[in-house]
């Protein structure tokens, strides 16, 4: 047995990263990249467990994506997230790396595990080349290192030396502020840290995402509650009864994040806003249609187009299908061409015929962002 953890960091919010995307969520082909770094990570020892941090609100998300590894909530920094995780190893070392390390050759991963019991953490580092300037003043390079990930550790070791207020960039800083023992070895310019973007030209190991295309449909339907504001894809209607809901009942709305949900394979909005909580009553709608575009492009799509068909006996619809294409358009950050309104009675039959409340049917299509292109 290994008796090894491998802990991947995936809960960053890619504040730097200069792409629609953050960085985890990049496809290489149809893969996101923390699902492609792991499973190469994973070709290069037998780990006996593999843990991989997300931030909350797309943990849920990443588990539809593989049953083979432990998902944990990270936190709002690195450590709090190594923290968290460290909860679930009981193996005797670990393994940490970020998913910013893309394409880390297996020969560094196999020298770290060799290394394992010569020190209490076993760190990659790079020489440094260039002349190194510390407070105006030229200093002995042969005498700087720049630390790379992953660091292999002892788990008790570095348990302790995380029950700290500081914060440490690095799980060797954290064990050597607390007397433990380091060991440096040879890293690779190849374990290159993908921080703002632009840093994707260099690591070749990370090919384009797929052209596929994705579709999702959206349903919903609310009936009318007399002496109440009706708002329709984030338009007020001049009507003098609304929507029956928990929230504001956008009926367009709410459909029309069912379909951008299904498009990325998400769930539903009952998943991300439910109604038994308080937070959400009497919402507006577009607060929560907001928080759901912000999370397509966070994990690596781009809308292409949505196409509505409302069916509604009452209010009549036509005049108001320019403003609500506008307003769904600005929302969801595509051109407004590329929203599609139709509109339709129920022919007076059913609780629709009978002009007490109104259904809505959303597809959408989506795509992957193409970091290539930047």
């Amino acid at each position: 047995m290994l008796d090894v953890t491998l802990i991947i960091l995936c809960a960053g919010n890619s504040s730097r990263f200069e792409h629609k995307a953050k960085k985890q969520w990049l496809r290489i082909n149809n893969e996101p990249l923390w699902l492609n770094v792991t499973k190469r990570l994973a070709t290069c020892a037998n780990f006996d467990k593999i843990i991989i941090t997300s931030s909350q609100n797309e943990l849920s998300y990443m588990k539809n994506f593989s049953d083979d590894y432990c998902f944990v909530a990270g936190g709002s920094t690195r450590q709090e997230s190594i923290i968290n995780s460290l909860k679930e190893v009981t193996t005797s070392h670990v393994m940490i790396s970020d998913v910013a390390r893309a394409c880390i050759p297996k020969s560094v991963i196999i020298d770290l595990l060799e290394n394992k019991n010569y020190a209490n953490c076993i760190v990659p580092t790079l020489n440094v080349s260039d002349t190194v300037i510390y407070n105006e003043n030229t200093i002995n390079r042969d005498s700087v290192k720049l630390i790379q990930t992953p660091q292999l550790s002892n788990t008790k070791i570095l348990k302790d030396s995380l029950k700290t207020d500081i914060e440490y960039t690095d799980d060797s800083s954290a064990i050597k502020a607390n007397n433990g023992s380091i060991k440096y070895i040879q890293g690779s310019i190849k374990s290159k840290k993908l921080t703002f973007g632009d840093e994707l030209e260099e690591l070749s190991c990370l090919k384009a995402p797929s052209n596929n295309f994705f579709t999702g449909t959206g349903f919903d339907i609310h009936q009318f509650e007399d002496n109440k504001e009706m708002y329709l894809g984030g338009i007020k209607l001049p009507t003098d009864y609304g929507f029956k809901a928990h929230s504001d009942g956008d009926v367009l709305i709410h459909s029309v994040i069912d379909a951008l949900l299904g498009a990325a394979g998400a769930g539903d909005i009952g998943e991300f806003f439910p109604d038994t909580d308080e937070q959400y009553k009497g919402i507006d709608s577009k607060v929560l249609l907001n928080d759901i575009v912000e999370f397509i492009y966070n994990v690596g799509y781009e809308i292409v187009n949505i196409d509505l068909t409302i069916i509604a006996q009452k209010p009549k619809i036509n005049p108001h299908k320019q403003e609500i294409k506008s307003s769904i358009a600005k929302l969801i950050k595509i051109e407004k061409q590329f929203v599609n309104i139709k509109a339709t009675t129920a022919e007076k039959m059913g609780f629709i015929g009978r002009s007490e409340g109104v259904a809505v049917q959303s597809i959408a299509t989506l795509k992957y962002y193409d970091w290539t292109k930047k």
